[in-house]
Order: structure tokens, then sequence, then C-alpha cells
């Protein structure tokens, strides 16, 4: 993947492209792996970086979503465990099972749940992981070492996915331009194009990097901005009702030792009617999360003081050993595209299904979702753009298309830190540079070195924030080791001096809002 390549076959194509995608997240990056391996010519481009926003702060699972289930949405359940299981088999290298723990604590919860997850079990059918069973109170202890033990009865356990969503995006973005599309991070649509008729026929975009301006032609744009769509919708159309309402999910990051064993801990409904998990991942522990009501989109969102303190609150309940603020490695924060129904309040009891509008002009935008679905989300958006563009309509076959990094089956023996690199691991090894740039941090110089060869890293955030995880995992030593960090992506472009300096101050700035004792102060009020 090269930035610069993607540039020169954007600036100077002749011929419109078949679709232009604006938004590099996980529906976007989705939609471009579906359209070009249908043969469609495609390019994409994101304002910032690939999954800079929603698409890297999720809560790192591939699930079918128990919640939907408990409220009756059958249909949302069926797909996303379908999905689960495609993802499953497609991206082994990064998707993995885990067993998530419903502990009890009332007599009544253990045949509640029980019945419930047989139910998922059987939603999921030949695509579905281990089987859920009950456990006794020594066997739950046993699966959650630190779990609270008073008044604990059993618990029910079952199986889901886990993954990395900021390592897939990478991954899918990778994926698309194997299979012939244009993939540009850090360029932004400035404006739509239009026939005399009022048609959209591509888009004015502009590279962040040095201000160039140059216009693309398309057969169709789709709009993949997720909680931005309707900025794009009304630039397309001032007078257009808003389609998404903003919701907020906070999580927080703790070491290891308040989840030491390899389960995940699943509480089924906490005070805002959310499910909340612990889950370990990467050697620490994520847990959340929050369901709130914003007002606007932002790029880079910030946990609110009552969201922190709700998830501690909640981690306390339920861990042997409470944490404290100084325990917390890192707290983040995702927007969520909620599509709008009806006069609600509350985001909880929004649609988390996906949905595609076609505006007058041709304007295409797809919204809402999650990742489990992103596939799925891509496929029915492409159908739709066949039609609108006059293209020629061929099958969708991402359904068993590996994406970038897949290994052949039976090839595990990676070495640990390298394992979410799946194929691309031995050449990262081969760079023979494998001095890790903090003692808190897994991450290696020669992986740094591949990001920005191979996976268009341009900034420390970047590196450290998305291609490694490093800023949610521990963000002290994150924010330690951008002046190593920026040296290094320095020597590999000839940035100048002047360069590293402004990207160490930009990082710790951004780092701030990420480490928990400083949070508040920089907090969204």
């Amino acid at each position: 993947m090269n930035r610069a390549h993607a540039l020169r076959e954007l600036a100077d194509a002749t011929e419109p492209f078949d679709l232009s995608i604006v938004g590099g997240g996980a529906t976007g990056l989705g939609t471009a792996v579906d359209a070009a391996s249908r043969g469609h010519r495609v390019a994409l481009v994101e304002q910032a970086d690939f999954a800079k926003g929603t698409s890297s702060r999720s809560t790192k699972l591939v699930h079918g979503g128990v919640r939907y289930l408990r409220q009756g949405n059958i249909s949302l359940v069926l797909e996303a465990l379908r999905e689960r299981g495609r993802l499953t088999l497609n991206a082994p290298h990064l998707v993995r099972d885990l067993a998530f723990v419903i502990p009890n604590y009332q007599w009544w919860e253990g045949p509640f749940y029980g019945i419930g997850m047989k139910v998922y079990d059987q939603l999921a059918g030949r695509l579905g992981l281990a089987p859920s069973r009950h456990l006794n109170r020594d066997e739950t202890i046993a699966a959650i070492p630190t779990i609270e033990t008073d008044s604990l009865t059993g618990g029910v356990i079952y199986h889901d996915g886990q993954f990395d969503d900021a390592r897939l995006a990478v991954n899918l973005a990778q994926t698309a331009v194997e299979h012939g599309a244009t993939v540009a991070n850090y360029v932004r649509c400035v404006a739509l194009t239009k026939t005399a008729a009022g048609a959209v026929n591509g888009a004015r975009l502009r590279d962040e990097e040095t201000g160039a301006e140059f216009p693309v032609g398309a057969r169709a744009v789709i709009n993949a901005t997720g909680v931005f769509v309707d900025q794009l919708r009304t630039a397309d159309e001032p007078t257009v009702k808003p389609l998404v309402a903003v919701s907020q999910g906070v999580h927080l990051v703790l070491p290891k030792r308040f989840l030491p064993g390899e389960a995940a801990i699943m509480v089924p409904k906490t005070a805002d009617g959310r499910v909340l998990f612990a889950v370990p991942w990467h050697d620490r522990v994520v847990v959340g999360t929050t369901d709130t009501p914003r007002g606007e989109a932002a790029l880079e969102p910030r946990a609110l003081a009552e969201e922190r303190d709700f998830i501690m609150e909640h981690a306390r309940r339920y861990l042997t050993t409470d944490p404290t603020d100084t325990d917390v490695l890192s707290v983040f924060a995702g927007l969520r595209p909620l599509v709008k129904s009806g006069d609600s309040g509350s985001t909880a009891a929004l649609s988390r299904d996906h949905t595609i509008v076609v505006a007058e002009s041709g304007l295409i935008t797809v919204t809402g979702g999650k990742w489990t679905t992103y596939r799925k989300m891509a496929e029915d958006v492409v159908d739709q753009a066949e039609m609108v563009a006059d293209l020629a309509e061929r099958d969708c076959v991402t359904k068993t298309l590996k994406v970038h990094g897949a290994m052949p089956e039976g090839a595990d023996d990676l070495p640990a830190n390298l394992a979410s690199y799946g194929a691309d691991a031995a050449r990262i090894a081969a760079l023979d540079d494998s001095d890790r740039i903090h003692p808190r941090l897994a991450l290696t110089r020669a992986e740094i070195r591949w990001h920005v060869r191979h996976e268009m890293a341009r900034t420390v955030e970047d590196v450290l924030a998305r291609r490694s995880r490093s800023l949610l995992l521990d963000a002290v030593a994150a924010r330690d080791a951008a002046p190593t960090v920026a040296a290094i992506i320095a020597e590999e472009t000839t940035a100048a001096p002047a360069w590293i300096e402004a990207q160490v101050d930009a990082f710790r700035a951004l780092a701030g809002g990420y480490i928990y004792t400083e949070a508040a102060s920089t907090a969204e009020q």
C-alpha cells in the first residue's frame, strides 16, 4: 500500500471511477473490498487515518449481540452471528474464540440466561463456536478468579468472537488495493461535483498533507463517513433532515491482574440498560461500555466524568480487587452512528441495523450497523450502487474472501508479538530490528518501519493508536515513546527535524485525553 502512488492515480485519472467512496472506516473499507473484488473500478478517500474514528474504538468484539436477542431483534442477531462465523474464517489472524461468563447472583439468573444462550447457540447454526453451558459456583470462580464472590451462585459460559478493530481496518485497505482499488488516507472530500442536471458525478478532493486540490469523477459516490454522514448529505442537499443520532461509548483499560484468566465477564444489564463487558485483550483488560447521547460528532471524542465513574463503579462491583484511578492504563471514547427512529430520547433504543439512503442527486449514504456486520453492509450498498450507477451487476464474492494477512490453515507458529500481522509477520521479523521502543510496550522498531513502508502510516498517532494499539494499552508509555517513534518515521520518510518536534507535541497533547488521571481536564463538556 503506497500513498504517493494512490494520490497519482487519483489526481491523474482521466476516466471516472465506477465508485468513489468517502470514508475509511469499517463500512467504507468493506465497501471498497466488495466492489473491487467484483471487478469495479474503485477509489476510496479518508479525511484522517483509516479507522481514526468509531472503527478503532469498539469493545473489540465480533458478536451476534446478546442484548439484541433480549430485545427480540432476532433478524439482527441471526445476521450478526452468520457474519461472525464468516469473519472468523476469513481473518483468522485477527479473530479468535473467546469465552464469556455471565455471573449469577440471583437464583433465577442461571436458568434464565442459560436458556437465552442456548437460543444464541442455535441461531449461530453451523457457523457457531463452542456451546454454552451452566457453571456452578466453584467453576465460575475458576474461570474468573477475580469475580466478586459475595452472593455468587454460579454462572453461564458462552462463546463469542474477539478481534483487533484497527488492525482489521488496515488489512481491509490492503485487501482492497490487492483487488485493484485506489485507497488513500489524509485526503478530504471538500465538495461534491454535479452535472448540469444536478446528478452527483464525483468529488473535489484535497490532500491534507500538501493542500493540493483536484477533482475525481465517479459514476456513483458512496457516503460512508459514519457519524459524519449528515455533513456530506447536507452538502448535497442543504434542507435534508438528519439521519444519524450520535451515541458515545467509553472504555477503560486495566492491567491484566484484574482479570487474570482467559475468559471475559459479561453483565447482561446495567443501570443504563446496556451490556457491560470486561474483556482480556492484548494482555490487558478492556471494560465498557456506556451509551451517552451526544449533540454532535467529533473526530476525537473524550470520555465524560460520569461515564468514567459509571464504568469504575461497575468494575468495583464485580471484581474482588477494586481498581483505583491510578490503575487505569487508558480511557478511550468512540461515537456510534445510530439511525434515528421516532422521537426516542435514548440512544440505547435506536437501531443498530444499517441503513442505505439514495438522494435525488444519486448520492448513496450507508450508515448504522456495527463492525461484525461490516461485510453484509458492504454487500448491500454495492448491490444498490450497481443499480444507481448502471454498472454491470456482479455477484458478491466476499463471503469466502480471505482478508490480507490470513494464514493457511494449520500455520500458527507466529511469534506472539507479531501474531496479529498474520502472513506479514515473517517479513516484519526479517527486518531484523526487534528492539522494543518502550519496556511496557510490545511494539518494535521493525513494526514501525513496516507500518510506514507498507501500511500507509503517516504520523506518530497512526503508529501508536492504530497500527499498534499502544495508546489504548498504556497511554503514559505511548506518550513517552513518541519521540522514538517520530524519529523512526522521519528516517523512513526523510522528514525534517521540525516535523519530528511537531509530531511529538501533537501526540503528547492527544495522549493527555487517554490518561485517566489527566482526561478530566481535556474532556468535552
